[in-house]
């Protein structure tokens, strides 16, 4: 089976990117629960987080706080969620470890479950200011 995030990290698939460093990288979800729903994966791929060993899940844990700060930033949210799902029971849809960082806004509440579709224009233009929002 082929792994759509490998297939990311590859270039044979379209990822709006956020952040790369040697061992990891943070994109736009292309299904977001709200504007400005991102992903950070580890390059090498892990199904699960418990493949993974603790030096590894430390060190995707620790650029959490640069990416979320870059997102309320670009987008005016209010808060942001953390997700990480290991499994299919856990409802983890694409088998490579990745880290959800879900802005949120007062004005909307937490909805988990509702996505949107959005254009790639809209991706490529919001991944840009968030981008610029990284220190």
């Amino acid at each position: 089976m082929t792994c759509i995030f490998c297939d990311i990290l590859d270039g044979k698939r379209v990822g709006h990117m956020l952040y790369e460093d040697d061992s990891h990288i943070a994109f736009l979800d292309k299904y977001p629960i709200d504007v400005g729903h991102s992903l950070i994966i580890p390059r090498k791929h892990h199904e699960t987080i418990s493949d993974m060993d603790s030096k590894d899940v430390g060190n995707i844990f620790a650029i959490v706080p640069k990416i979320a700060k870059a997102i309320l930033a670009a987008t005016g949210a209010d808060a942001f969620s953390i997700g990480q799902n290991n499994g299919r029971a856990a409802k983890q849809i694409i088998p490579h470890v990745h880290i959800h960082i879900i802005p949120r806004y007062n004005s909307k509440g937490t909805v988990w479950t509702k996505r949107q579709i959005c254009e790639d224009a809209e991706l490529i233009k919001l991944a840009k200011k968030i981008r610029d929002s990284i220190t």
